[in-house]
């Protein structure tokens, strides 16, 4: 049986001890992969990469929810700064906050793509 766990303790002091004077507070972070990690939330973004905005109605239409269930997702992503939002008319359109939002979606499924073919062989 492969083990996934050391069999016996061994810490190396001056890389943990570098790791911890380095590693930043991810709170945020920690707040985008929760809001992504909703796969609804992760279409619409998905979505947002493949056309450059999509009004309420049009998301909803792509997700089949109501308009208030898609606004309620898109207003989701606006309050972390995944999304942004402008209103035309009668009409209020959304698009990715910033290109590294739609990379780290790209990234993320190709990812998990890989691992799929990695699977399957």
């Amino acid at each position: 049986m492969k083990t996934e766990a050391c069999e016996t303790v061994c810490v190396h002091e001056e890389d943990v001890k570098h790791v911890q004077q380095n590693l930043p507070e991810l709170k945020g972070v920690s707040l985008i992969f929760k809001a992504l990690a909703d796969e609804t939330r992760l279409k619409i973004a998905y979505s947002l990469t493949l056309k450059n905005e999509l009004c309420v109605c049009d998301v909803a239409a792509i997700i089949q929810s109501s308009t208030a269930t898609a606004s309620h997702h898109l207003r989701y992503l606006k309050d972390i700064d995944l999304a942004k939002s402008e209103k035309r008319g009668k009409l209020v359109y959304y698009r990715l906050a910033d290109n590294h939002v739609g990379q780290l979606v790209k990234i993320a499924h190709e990812h998990a793509k890989e691992g799929e073919r990695h699977e399957s062989t």
